[in-house]
């Protein structure tokens, strides 16, 4: 997992928890600073990736092990 700036825990929340959780925490950080997101809803894969489509911002990474669902955003 790449460097990221921010760490945002949205284990055993369901959608769309994670993704305002994501969304009020980006709003924080400056312009190219990187979120990690934990979450271990399955939807959020298909969440978070239309979210940085919608949004802008940049889904860097994305993978899934042992239940927990990792995602790295770039705010645009």
């Amino acid at each position: 997992m790449a460097n990221f700036d921010e760490e945002l825990d949205a284990s055993g929340l369901n959608c769309p928890l994670p993704i305002l959780r994501a969304k009020k925490a980006l709003g924080t950080l400056d312009s190219g600073k990187v979120l990690h997101i934990i979450a271990t809803d399955p939807g959020s894969v298909k969440d978070f990736e239309a979210f940085a489509k919608q949004t802008g911002n940049e889904l860097i990474e994305s993978k899934e092990a042992g239940g927990k669902y990792e995602f790295l955003i770039k705010k645009a």
